[in-house]
């Protein structure tokens, strides 16, 4: 999974990134209703209070609230287990949807905190078909460089979720979608789950230590 982490780690980049604000605004639901998420992280990190490392907890519970009104996780794992996921039964489709989820949560919170301004974005359109959208997006880097990020989305009742963000014309969802059928092919799926497992338990042990430093 190396590569797809990767993926995620540089959609963290973006992500922190798209928290610089700028450019032009680009009216529209699905594009209004995504900078009005990303301008409530921006207030967390904009507190002087909460970016401190005894609230680091209370940051992170905030920010991974956000990020489920942001992301469709079980959208993203049906979408990169792709074929494998009608082969799952509702209790192992549940499982893996929380595991990925926590695993897409980890790097994205990761690379948010370490945000520190300096990028711009520019909302640059907007293309809806029924229930689907796409918000693109180029983000502007200090020096100058423009890379594009489209937001793929569908509308869950009044709501537009993410489903897919694409960097440089590359899926995310298609780069997990690789590494994950490789995984399952080469293996088992049972050994993805495992690997995932470890990740979550990884990120949670982290977690704890980082809670007991900033306790002393």
């Amino acid at each position: 999974m190396a590569a797809s982490l990767r993926r995620w780690v540089v959609l963290g980049v973006v992500v922190a990134a798209v928290l610089a604000g700028g450019g032009p605004a680009w009216a529209g639901a699905p594009t209004d209703q995504l900078r009005a998420r990303i301008d409530r992280v921006l207030k967390i990190l904009d507190d002087a209070e909460l970016r401190q490392d005894a609230h680091a907890t209370e940051r992170r519970v905030i920010i991974r609230a956000i990020a489920y009104d942001t992301f469709d996780f079980r959208e993203i794992s049906q979408r990169s287990l792709a074929r494998h996921w009608q082969a799952r039964t509702p209790a192992e489709r549940e499982e893996f949807a929380q595991l990925f989820a926590d695993l897409l949560e980890r790097s994205y919170i990761g690379k948010i905190e370490m945000y520190s301004g300096g990028e711009r974005i520019q909302y640059v359109g907007e293309a809806v078909d029924g229930e689907q959208a796409v918000v693109r997006t180029k983000i502007v880097t200090r020096q100058g460089i423009e890379v594009p990020v489209d937001y793929r989305m569908h509308r869950i009742g009044d709501r537009w979720l993410v489903y897919d963000v694409a960097l440089e014309g590359v899926s995310l969802v298609a780069n997990y979608r690789a590494q994950f059928s490789k995984i399952i092919q080469t293996s088992s799926y049972g050994d993805l789950v495992a690997k995932l497992r470890a990740k979550k338990e990884e990120g949670q042990q982290a977690d704890t230590a980082a809670q007991n430093r900033a306790s002393k």
